[in-house]
């Protein structure tokens, strides 16, 4: 199973702001001693093989990366963030089963 990219400060805005503007981007915002986050971990890879060349899934790791996700208004994690032309289309908080995930990934397709 191929590891999700993680993504930086330093290059969100060309990560997931510019390449969101053509194909969406989902971030997941997560730390290292969060047990939820870890949790989900599996899922995200399954998702992100399912919508591989149609979805970008990259991971934000908030304490390596505080700036961003205070810009984002994460104060919870696991939290995921569904980006599309540049913008947040919609996130969820906690843990999430995978029709929830799947769900939020349509739906911003969609959009």
């Amino acid at each position: 199973m191929a590891d999700v990219t993680a993504v930086t400060d330093a290059d969100f805005q060309q990560m997931v702001i510019e390449a969101s503007k053509t194909q969406p981007v989902v971030v997941d915002f997560w730390a290292e001693w969060c047990g939820p986050c870890k949790a989900m971990e599996p899922l995200y890879h399954e998702v992100s093989h399912q919508y591989e060349g149609k979805v970008t899934f990259l991971k934000m790791n908030v304490d390596e990366q505080p700036a961003t996700p205070s810009q984002y208004g994460v104060l919870s994690i696991p939290t995921t963030i569904y980006f599309k032309g540049g913008k947040p289309m919609s996130q969820s908080v906690g843990l999430i089963d995978k029709a929830e995930l799947v769900g939020h990934v349509e739906k911003v397709l969609a959009a």
